[in-house]
């Protein structure tokens, strides 16, 4: 069984999904020219909510149609951090490396002066895992999850 299919590393599996959506997103977005658009940075949820959401019907398809809410909510916040963390240290090494994408953040950002490649890279990661927080929350009000309270006898 590899790591990708084993039902016991769903979120480790699908964190690394989205990490490498996210990086391949921003290569792109550079290679194009538009790596300099703070807006576009919206499309991330994108990434984010896809590999979260797939990541809890996964969970649901490998563990007999049971998903319970509390399980919902680590299994989608866990893969939301992971994934948020390896596209955090990609930017750390990438801003750390390319001097003219922090130089540019610091000119055309309100806080920008104050940021470094570290609190940069800190920054994305908290990003990420509040988002995923949110993502998770709507994504498990919608998704079906098992009933919390099951009468005893």
């Amino acid at each position: 069984m590899s790591f990708f299919n084993n039902p016991n590393r769903i979120p480790e599996s699908y964190g690394v999904r989205i990490g490498i959506g996210l990086i391949v997103y921003f290569v792109v977005m550079h290679l194009v020219g538009l790596s300099h658009h703070v807006e576009l940075r919206l499309l991330n949820l994108l990434i984010l909510i896809t590999g979260v959401y797939l990541a809890l019907k996964k969970f649901k398809e490998t563990h007999g149609s049971h998903l319970n809410y509390f399980r919902a909510l680590i299994t989608g916040v866990s893969t939301a951090a992971i994934g948020s963390v390896i596209f955090a240290v990609f930017l750390w090494a990438y801003m750390t490396f390319d001097a003219s994408l922090m130089q540019s953040i610091k000119e055309n950002e309100p806080m920008g002066r104050y940021i470094n490649p570290y609190m940069g890279a800190f920054i994305v990661a908290l990003e990420g895992l509040f988002s995923g927080l949110l993502v998770t929350f709507i994504l498990i009000n919608w998704v079906q999850t098992d009933e919390v309270n099951e009468p005893q006898g």
